[in-house]
């Protein structure tokens, strides 16, 4: 089977929901004062990928390999996401997870 554009977008699109549970998990683990295994997890996994986004210098690499396949823009969120919500999805996470730590971080220090 060929990798095509279509198939890095239904993988991106899985990235995505999972990198977006991990946010919100760690969010309502902060603001329920429910810290578990799973919190550190979460937190864990979205550490991994600001880590990819450094080392590919704010580029997700499935944007990259989408280019390389031939994708004009190399936009690997359009076809599921609208794009005025695909464009502000670093700052509105960034935000979010930067708050579910602080909670978390409070609460531990609270015990």
């Amino acid at each position: 089977m060929r990798l095509r554009v279509w198939h890095i977008k239904l993988v991106h699109i899985v990235f995505f929901f999972l990198l977006s549970g991990c946010m919100l998990y760690t969010l309502v683990s902060g603001a329920f004062n429910n810290i578990t295994p799973w919190t550190w997890g979460a937190i864990a996994v979205i550490v991994v990928e600001v880590l990819v986004l450094a080392v590919f210098r704010g580029r997700c690499p499935f944007t990259i390999l989408a280019e390389q396949l031939g994708a004009v823009n190399g936009r690997v969120s359009d076809i599921f996401l609208p794009r005025w919500i695909s464009d502000r999805i670093l700052p509105i996470y960034g935000t979010l997870f930067a708050i579910g730590c602080a909670l978390v971080t409070v609460r531990v220090l609270q015990q």
